[in-house]
């Protein structure tokens, strides 16, 4: 049977998740005769989303052929349509393949030598001219954490700049912030293990169905298994996630902060709070002092249901039954992503989250727990734990710290006082610095800010007047037309080096092949640049391995102790879960109870949890009133815009949109109505229409769907010809300086 790849996505309709409990194993998949024979089995890790689902790569020669979950691995077998096409992706033959330098406002070849002394003399001249606040760095969640490390470490000790960001601060954020105010450290308490208990599942933000498909595979089987599972839903569209939830609330984009204050108010009203956990392991906080129970209790007063439903959108009934069904559960699991943190309360909106799980005693045992779900394969170990951000340092460190600064620079063994005290510009920041003429010159790597910033077309503003280095694998995408010197960079397999997921797993993806052209990694490129300008005595590794025994030791003087997690052991097992300070160590499922390391010595039979981020042990709650937006409805623009992802794409789609079978299933990007919204504004399916916004206007076609609420208009952001973050707000939460794609008001005209 001859069944080509379109053939088997038109028989997979495109949707959720392959192999293992889907189909049964990789019995069908393995009808797919269309690739070549396999010579040899590879363990490795998805290149997508932050899932981090084991595969098997099937290799014959140099050429990868097959893909096909692992069924060892945390996933059990199950990857998403979009990882079992991996193979399609290493086979394109656009990619670049030689270094460019543009001249004349053209690309034209040029050798590596010439294009890194370019890139070494612009940025020389910035630092001798203008100082370490000219010059930038700008990666990604998807680049290995041997690369982040090494240009966060180059910029920030080598260079004292402390302008290193990257796109993890348009997702992630928020839910950093969020967990370090609470427990005194980022990343999840909790594992993927816990759907495997859970008896309530409250999904907010979070499409899963179509953004974390083996995820919510596996939240199914939870509930096939067990009757008494209830899944609650709460999105401003009737998304596909939404449509298998036992309760849907579809409340009003930016009023979440109302709900969960709503729901925490019917908690404490109906006394269903865990005061023996409380007592033992919470304090609570106004966000500027300490404050009692009491008065926590009498802050959420203003939040009754019968005070906040209309302004939601729902009833008092649902909200009240929401909070008694995730209170009164045996095990309450959390689980949410970008509709959560892209937004102007991110911060206080994942404070109150993990509120409700520390009030009502759902954390810290299996299926209760807080797990902020990771857009990117690498935004965790890569950028939250290598510090990667412009106010961070490595594991759970601060720029604005000076003891952390400290503690940076006697492990980095550089002079004190080489990293800067004042936290570098954050992703919206060094753009806007690029259109004021303040940085001059920044290096991009393994991310498309030109298509995935909001208010796009400022910050493109700023793109042109730069002098940008942009290592890429493609040379067409909209970050790329804008380098002036453009570096071929090795993808996925081409390379080697370790990733980090959503629950503090590594693991670690071996090189199978050699990168295309002269292509050359990431890392190779950074270290490169560092002996060019003269910091070679700061970068002193050469390899990948060499580079990670350096941080995983230095990890040693952190909470984030993952010391025993050698490359040895990520090629035999199936990744590795961090606190682990011993290469004898299983790794750690749950933090903060038996079994942590930094937990073990403090919890005994009465005292059984010890958040030890916290010089007390103790979690914090906060009281975090809601805050209007900016962006509101109003006669003049009557419609909410939001943004994300589908089922078949995968951010700006600069790999999965080029893969034919997935960019026929997924079409191309288009504004996505309700059907009543459509017959108010007289549009309909293909119509041309203009759509405006604060921040400006775009065209585009018109798609009609029940998925969509009414009052929303759905678009996402994968195709480069439907620029839709040209008209989205780029207002941001100001903690976490995260932007909110998910609320913009606009009015729609037919074109």
């Amino acid at each position: 049977m001859n069944l080509s790849r379109r053939d088997f996505l038109k028989l997979t309709g495109g949707t959720v998740a392959v192999g293992g409990a889907a189909l049964s194993g990789w019995g069908l998949t393995e009808l797919i005769v269309d690739e070549g024979p396999v010579k040899s089995w590879h363990k490795s890790v998805c290149r997508y989303c932050g899932t981090g689902c084991g595969v098997m790569l099937g290799m014959n020669k140099d050429k990868l052929v097959r893909v096909r979950g692992d069924q060892e691995a945390h996933n059990k077998g199950v990857i998403c349509i979009k990882g079992s096409m991996l193979d399609s992706l290493m086979k394109d033959p656009n990619r670049l393949k030689t270094p460019k330098i543009k001249k004349d406002g053209k690309f034209v070849e040029a050798s590596w030598e010439e294009a890194m002394s370019l890139m070494t003399s612009k940025f020389k001249e910035a630092l001798n001219d203008h100082g370490p606040e000219s010059i930038g760095f700008y990666g990604s969640g998807q680049l290995l954490i041997e690369e982040s490390y090494t240009a966060n470490k180059l910029f920030k000790a080598g260079f004292s700049s402390n302008n290193v960001d990257g796109n993890p601060r348009l997702c992630m954020a928020s839910a950093a912030v969020g967990y370090t105010q609470t427990f005194g450290k980022d990343e999840p308490p909790g594992a993927y293990e816990d759907i495997d208990h859970a008896e309530t599942f409250f999904l907010i933000g979070s499409n899963a169905y179509e953004c974390h498909p083996p995820l919510w595979e596996r939240i199914m089987l939870r509930k096939k298994a067990n009757k008494n599972v209830k899944i609650i839903v709460v999105d401003p569209r009737k998304t596909k996630t939404a449509e298998h939830a036992d309760i849907f609330l579809p409340v009003l984009p930016g009023k979440d902060m109302l709900l969960l204050n709503s729901m925490c108010s019917v908690m404490s009203e109906l006394e269903l709070l865990d005061d023996d956990f409380i007592a033992k392991h919470v304090s609570f906080n106004d966000g500027n002092k300490k404050i009692s129970l009491e008065e926590y209790k009498k802050f959420l007063k203003d939040y009754r249901p019968e005070k906040v439903a209309d302004e939601l959108g729902i009833t008092p009934r649902e909200i009240r039954e929401v909070a008694y069904q995730f209170a009164k559960s045996k095990a309450t699991m959390s689980l949410w992503t970008m509709g959560i943190n892209q937004r102007v309360q991110g911060v206080f909106l994942n404070n109150t989250l993990n509120s409700l799980h520390l009030i009502t005693g759902q954390i810290c045992r299996p299926g209760a727990t807080p797990l902020s779900l990771t857009g990117q394969s690498n935004a965790c170990g890569g950028v939250r734990d290598t510090g990667s951000l412009a106010h961070l340092l490595p594991n759970g460190r601060l720029v604005a710290n000076g003891t952390h600064r400290q503690e940076m620079e006697k492990l980095w063994k550089v002079p004190e006082g080489t990293i800067a005290p004042k936290p570098g510009r954050h992703a919206l920041a060094m753009f806007d610095g690029m259109v004021k003429d303040v940085v001059k010159t920044a290096l991009i790597m393994c991310t498309n800010p030109a298509q995935s910033l909001p208010n796009n077309r400022y910050y493109r503003e700023g793109m042109e007047k730069a002098f940008l280095v942009v290592a890429e694998i493609f040379e067409d995408t909209e970050t790329a037309k804008f380098a002036d010197v453009l570096l071929p960079a090795a993808l996925y397999i081409e390379k080697e080096g370790v990733y980090g997921q959503t629950e503090r797993r590594y693991q670690i993806i071996e090189k199978l092949r050699d990168p295309v052209g002269e292509a050359r990694s990431d890392f190779d490129i950074l270290v490169d640049f560092a002996n060019r300008m003269g910091q070679g005595n700061l970068i002193t590794y050469k390899t990948p391995n060499e580079c990670w025994d350096e941080y995983r030791n230095i990890s040693k003087a952190s909470k984030y102790d993952f010391s025993g997690i050698t490359y040895d052991r990520l090629k035999k097992e199936r990744g590795i879960q961090w606190p682990c300070p011993s290469e004898d160590h299983p790794g750690t499922v749950r933090r903060y109870i038996k079994g942590d390391p930094f937990a073990d010595k403090h919890v005994n039979a009465n005292h059984k949890v010890h958040f030890y981020g916290k010089p007390d042990g103790r979690a914090v709650v906060f009281a975090r009133p809601y805050k209007a937006g900016v962006e509101d409805v109003s006669e003049d623009k009557p419609l909410f815009l939001t943004t994300g992802r589908v089922i078949s794409q995968w951010h700006t789609g600069t790999m999965t949109y080029r893969i034919s079978e997935l960019k026929h299933s997924a079409g191309p990007g288009r504004f996505v109505f309700h059907p009543q919204d459509a017959g108010l504004n007289n549009v309909k399916k293909g119509d041309k229409i203009e759509v405006e916004s604060s921040r400006g206007k775009m065209q585009g076609i018109v798609d009609i769907s029940d998925h969509e609420t009414p009052g929303v208009v759905f678009g996402a952001f994968y195709d480069a010809k439907f620029l839709v973050n040209n008209v989205v707000s780029d207002d941001h939460d100001p903690i976490s300086k995260e932007p909110d794609y998910k609320v913009t008001a606009i009015k729609v005209k037919k074109v």
